[in-house]
Parts: structure tokens; C-alpha cells; sequence
């Protein structure tokens, strides 16, 4: 596994992770991000619910991540 590939499956998982609807998805599974504060924050649950936060969050710099991606596939073939 190269770099190329590794880079491409991280982006798929932001991916993932960016269309995730918090109304639909995440409250109902008590994964809303108002129900994490202080300590509980520091968790692994809480640690994750911030990551998905932050990548839905960063949406623009995402998309133009997977515009280049799409660009050097179709240039390299």
C-alpha cells in the first residue's frame, strides 16, 4: 500500500464522515455534540463525536480535496 492509496482512503473516510446528518443520525444514537461537555469530552466517544464535527465543519477545503484528487485521476489514468 502506497502513499497515494492511503491518502485516497482517509479522504473517503472524511467523506464518510462529512455527510453524516446529525438530526437523523447522530441524536437519535445520543451522539449529538451539546451532550458532550467537560470532562466526558476527553472520551473516545466524545473524541469522535468532535472529529465528526470538525470534518462536517470543514466541508469547502473537503471538496476541493476531492477535486484534486479526481483531477490527478484523470490525468494519471
Amino acid at each position: 500500500m502506497g502513499f497515494w492509496t492511503l491518502l485516497e482512503g482517509c479522504l473517503l473516510l472524511a467523506n464518510a464522515l462529512a455527510i453524516l446528518n446529525g438530526e437523523r443520525f447522530l441524536v437519535p444514537r445520543g451522539w449529538s455534540f451539546q451532550e458532550f461537555s467537560g470532562v466526558r469530552r476527553n472520551s473516545p466517544k466524545g473524541q469522535l463525536i468532535g472529529l465528526i464535527y470538525a470534518v462536517q465543519y470543514m466541508r469547502i477545503p473537503l471538496m476541493v480535496a476531492n477535486t484534486i484528487i479526481i483531477l490527478v485521476k484523470i490525468v494519471s489514468g
